[in-house]
């Protein structure tokens, strides 16, 4: 047994290597918590967007600063969350993970994965964030390729720019963005697909296609699901632009899709109506411009002085309808660069993409076309303008002109060239010279309704007997007199082999 001096001194030495430490916590009190929306009372030094920790670990951001009271939502169950509990400031922004570890993962709109497996990193970035400035910026002149003709030729998407796919569900907006997905393979490019709203077993079934195209390798998916609360719904683009901004602040290229800002809004809408935030038009609150507007003024070109990185955003926007006029799809077409405007009635006639070429716009888009590109599109989109006019005016008329005539029957062409079968995107030479053989009038001895069998089989040729002219369409981009000599045979020779 220790004598009593040694217990003594032992004491002695533990009271002099004793130190305290104080902790200042910012702690509230929950006043009152119903369908994911809190309201507290503390908390003076809380900030907008600060990320808050209630009693059982759940996590909710500050949205509304007010003189006595707090009011907050909550990622994720607010089911353990009971009035009196105590809340406590964090002094973060709502952040979440980033890093190269992201790539090929399907995460949560906080970061968390959903695919079952771990997810390391060490890195964090706030989802919100000031848009690049005027300075830090560049002019569009790199194109982005969708391998979609329609798009690739008359509406060209560049790499910085904002482009809206916009139309009633059911028309083919996402499958325009998973293509898209799969035409960036081996064109460096990230690519990431925010699903906002979205039945889970779709989102499943797209992730195993994108697995099938082996574009996963360099796609992220952010999964705010339907049976999500609606905070996760409002959190989920600005948590993908996040990690957009990762890679373009390293130098490199990444394609965002929004699929949709219209459910976004709607997310914003109930969260601020049960934050009783006054509505506006549509019961919208009136910063509703703002939301959209930040978030898709983050897309940009960066000049070369700050690592040449860009963001290239596809917001997906649902339709009622067909109108365009209302206040959410107004609002996000005078936000982007243009829009891709799908159309219900052309959908159903069995023209898909249901591209309408006439409401259909790329304000920047044709600088960063291709030379071979530009020289096959002029024509093409004269051609289609000029068809949609004489289509209604020869409904009525009985005895045309022959001039009349062909432009009719060259138009009818051009529209069975812009059909293309989903999940196969086509290089830009391949386009190329399909619209090269409609535009110098060598598909006109075909049947319209031949048109796809014809252009089918070309391309399997020109992949075997004009490997080389396609190579060089690719390489550099423009049609030389030589090469246009060599594919006006290669397209005789074909011709002569395929049964009119």
């Amino acid at each position: 047994m220790a004598n009593k001096s040694d217990i003594i001194s032992e004491l002695k030495k533990q009271i002099e290597s004793f130190k305290t430490e104080a902790n200042v916590e910012s702690v509230g009190t929950v006043l009152s918590v119903a369908d994911g929306v809190v309201r507290m009372s503390g908390l003076a030094d809380a900030k907008s967007q600060e990320m808050l920790e209630f009693s059982n670990g759940t996590i909710g951001v500050a949205l509304n600063i007010e003189e006595e009271t707090i009011g907050a939502v909550i990622l994720g169950d607010a089911s353990g969350i009971n009035e009196g509990d105590t809340v406590k400031s964090t002094g973060r922004v709502l952040s979440i993970p980033v890093g190269d570890a992201i790539v090929g993962r399907v995460v949560n709109p906080l970061g968390e994965p959903l695919d079952g497996r771990e997810l390391k990193t060490d890195t964090f970035q706030p989802i919100e964030k000031i848009a690049p400035g005027v300075m830090t910026r560049q002019s569009v002149y790199q194109p982005v390729q969708t391998g979609i003709k329609a798009i690739d030729a008359l509406i060209p998407i560049g790499r910085g720019q904002r482009e809206l796919i916009i139309g009633d569900r059911q028309t083919g907006k996402t499958a325009i963005a998973i293509d898209t997905i799969i035409n960036q393979k081996g064109k460096n490019m990230k690519c990431i697909y925010v699903a906002i709203g979205q039945k889970e077993s779709k989102i499943a079934g797209l992730t195993a296609r994108l697995e099938k195209a082996g574009a996963m390798e360099y796609t992220t998916i952010v999964l705010a699901g339907a049976s999500d609360p609606a905070s996760l719904s409002y959190i989920a683009p600005y948590s993908g632009c996040a990690i957009a901004e990762y890679f373009m602040a390293k130098g490199e290229d990444v394609l965002v899709i929004y699929d949709d800002l219209s459910k976004h809004a709607w997310a914003y809408r109930e969260i601020s109506l049960l934050l009783r935030r006054p509505p506006g038009r549509e019961a919208y609150p009136g910063d509703v411009f703002y939301l959209h507007s930040r978030l898709l003024e983050r897309s940009a070109k960066l000049n070369d002085n700050y690592g040449g990185g860009s963001i290239t955003a596809l917001p997906v926007i649902e339709t009622q309808n067909g109108d365009v006029s209302a206040y959410i799809p107004t609002n996000v077409i005078s936000i982007t660069d243009g829009q891709i405007y799908l159309e219900s009635d052309l959908f159903y006639k069995g023209q898909r993409p249901a591209l309408n070429v006439g409401l259909s716009v790329s304000r920047v888009g044709s600088a960063a076309q291709t030379k071979a590109m530009k020289s096959v599109a002029k024509t093409l989109k004269v051609d289609l303008a000029q068809f949609r006019e004489l289509e209604a005016f020869a409904q009525f008329a009985t005895d045309l002109d022959e001039a009349t005539k062909k432009q009719l029957e060259r138009g009818k062409r051009a529209m069975e060239v812009m059909k293309q079968k989903q999940y196969a995107p086509l290089s830009v030479a391949e386009q190329t010279s399909v619209m090269f053989a409609l535009n110098a009038g060598m598909l006109d001895d075909i049947e319209a309704a031949r048109i796809q069998e014809f252009e089918a089989k070309f391309l399997e040729y020109m992949k075997v007997s004009g490997s080389e002219v396609l190579r060089v369409i690719d390489e550099t981009g423009e049609l030389n007199e030589e090469t246009t000599k060599t594919l006006t045979k290669h397209i005789e020779d074909f011709k002569s082999t395929f049964s009119v």
